[in-house]
C-alpha cells in the first residue's frame, strides 16, 4: 500500500504559506506581549487539578465572538425555544465555587485515591465562564449537522487536519455542515500566557472554537459535555443532528449523511443517539489505567455507553440529555457519563458496525487498520495521527481507488 501513500509534488507554495504562518503567530505572540490589553479582555484562573487560584470569585464579560469589530450583526436568537429555563445567553460570568468542605469529612473520602480528591470537592462546580465563544454558528440559517470536535489548545495540527477532511464547513444537497471544537484553559506550568494568544489568533482566522475557563485535564472532559449541552440549548435551535467526536479520528461524511437520511426515513431521529455501543462494562480497578475508578467513587457496573471517539445525536436528544444532567451528579469518564443520562431517559445507546472506535481491529499493528477501503465504507475510525489522516483522506477520495464489492447470486 505504500505507493498510494506517496506525496505529490505541490512546488513551494504550500512550504511558504505554511512558514507565513508561522512567522505571523510569533509576531503577534510579540506584539501581544508588549501591551498589557487583552484581546479578549479574559483573566486566565490557574490552580493545580481544578480551575485556578481566584477562580472562586471572578467576573468577565462574555466574550460573544473572537471576530472583533466585525460588520456582520449576529442573528437574534428565539428566547423562547430553549428548555429547562435556559438563559437566552452564557450566564456563567460569575464563577465562585469553593469546595465542599463536607465531603472531607466522610469516611469514603479518607479511603478515597488522592488523585481523586479534587474532583470530588469541586464535583458541584459545573458551568464556567466561557474565554471564546460563537453564538452565531448556528444561528446562519438551518445547520443540518453539527461537526463538534473535543480537543485541546496544544493539538493545532489535528485540528487543521479535521479542517482540511472531514471537518469541513460545507453544504452537500443543501444541507449544511458545521463546525466547532471544544477547549478548555491550559493546564498548569505551560506557557498559558502565549498558548492562549495562540488560540485566539486561530480563531480570529477560523472562527470556529467555544473555550471555557476550567483546566483542560482528563477529568474535566465531562465539563466539555455538560458544558457544550448547555451552550446547544442556548445558541443552536434550528440544528438538525449532531456529530460529535475526538480529533483523532476519520470521519466518513458521505456514510455519516447517508446514515442520518436512513433515520429520517424511518422517522427514528428522536431518540437517535448511535455509535460504538459499549454494554455490560464494569469500572476498571487497576490502578495504571487511565481508566481506572476507585469503588469509593463508584461500585456497580456501567449502563451501556458508547466510545466517545465519535457518535452521532438528533438535537432533539441532546436537549433532553441536558435536562437530565444537571441532576446528575459529574462523572470522570465522559462517556460513561452520557450513558448514565441516557439510562435516566429510559433509553440504550445504538450499536453501528460503522463506528469503530477503537480502531478497525484493536491490535494497533494489524495491516487491516491502514486500508483504505475500510475507510471507504465505514462511518468513524479511531484512531489516526494528522498526518495519517490527510494521508487517508486523499486516498479514501481518489477516484482511482478501487474495492471489491461483495456480490450474491
Amino acid at each position: 500500500m505504500d505507493h498510494l501513500f506517496r506525496r505529490k509534488r505541490v512546488g513551494l507554495l504550500k512550504p511558504l504559506l505554511s512558514l507565513s504562518l508561522v512567522f505571523a503567530s510569533f509576531l503577534m505572540i510579540h506584539k501581544l506581549k508588549m501591551s498589557e490589553k487583552d484581546a479578549v479582555g479574559v483573566k486566565h484562573m490557574r490552580d493545580a487539578g481544578w480551575c485556578g487560584s481566584e477562580c472562586f470569585s471572578f467576573k468577565k464579560a462574555t466574550v460573544e465572538t473572537s471576530v472583533e469589530n466585525s460588520d456582520s450583526p449576529v442573528p437574534l436568537l428565539d428566547t423562547q425555544r430553549v428548555s429547562n429555563g435556559t438563559p437566552a445567553s452564557w450566564d456563567a460570568q460569575v464563577l465562585n465555587c469553593s469546595e465542599d468542605a463536607s465531603v472531607r469529612t466522610q469516611d469514603w473520602f479518607r479511603r478515597l485515591d488522592p488523585r481523586f480528591h479534587q474532583f470530588v470537592l469541586h464535583r458541584h462546580c459545573r458551568y464556567f465562564p466561557m474565554l471564546i465563544n460563537h453564538p452565531e454558528k448556528c444561528a446562519d440559517g438551518e445547520v443540518h449537522l453539527l461537526m463538534v470536535v473535543k480537543s485541546v489548545i496544544e493539538q493545532h495540527d489535528r485540528r487543521e487536519a479535521v479542517r482540511k477532511t472531514w471537518g469541513k464547513e460545507h453544504t452537500v444537497d443543501g444541507k449544511k455542515i458545521r463546525t466547532l471544537f471544544l477547549l478548555g484553559s491550559p493546564t498548569t506550568g505551560k506557557d498559558t500566557k502565549n498558548l492562549q494568544k495562540l488560540i485566539e489568533y486561530e480563531d480570529l482566522i477560523y472562527g470556529d472554537i467555544l473555550q471555557w475557563d476550567f483546566m483542560d485535564t482528563f477529568f474535566n472532559l465531562t465539563l466539555k459535555e455538560v458544558n457544550f449541552l448547555k451552550w446547544f440549548d442556548i445558541y443552536c435551535p434550528d440544528v438538525q443532528f449532531i456529530f460529535k467526536g475526538d480529533d483523532d479520528v476519520f470521519v466518513n461524511t458521505h456514510n455519516l449523511l447517508e446514515l442520518v437520511g436512513f433515520k429520517v426515513e424511518e422517522s427514528k431521529e428522536a431518540d437517535l443517539f448511535v455509535g460504538d455501543t459499549i454494554s455490560k462494562a464494569i469500572p476498571i480497578r487497576n490502578r495504571q489505567s487511565k481508566y481506572y475508578i476507585p469503588k469509593e467513587l463508584y461500585d456497580k457496573p456501567y449502563p451501556p455507553y458508547v466510545g466517545g471517539g465519535g457518535f452521532l445525536m438528533s438535537s432533539q436528544l441532546a436537549r433532553r440529555l441536558f435536562v437530565v444532567s444537571e441532576d446528575l451528579e459529574l462523572y470522570p469518564i465522559d462517556d460513561v457519563f452520557l450513558g448514565m443520562c441516557l439510562q435516566k431517559l429510559h433509553l440504550s445507546p445504538e450499536l453501528h458496525p460503522g463506528f469503530r472506535t477503537f480502531g478497525i481491529t484493536r491490535r494497533r499493528v494489524s495491516s487491516m487498520n491502514s486500508e483504505p477501503c475500510f475507510y471507504k465504507n465505514l462511518i468513524v475510525v479511531h484512531k489516526l495521527s494528522a498526518q495519517e489522516l490527510l494521508k487517508m483522506w486523499s486516498v479514501v477520495h481518489n477516484e482511482e481507488l478501487v474495492c471489491a464489492l461483495r456480490t450474491s447470486i
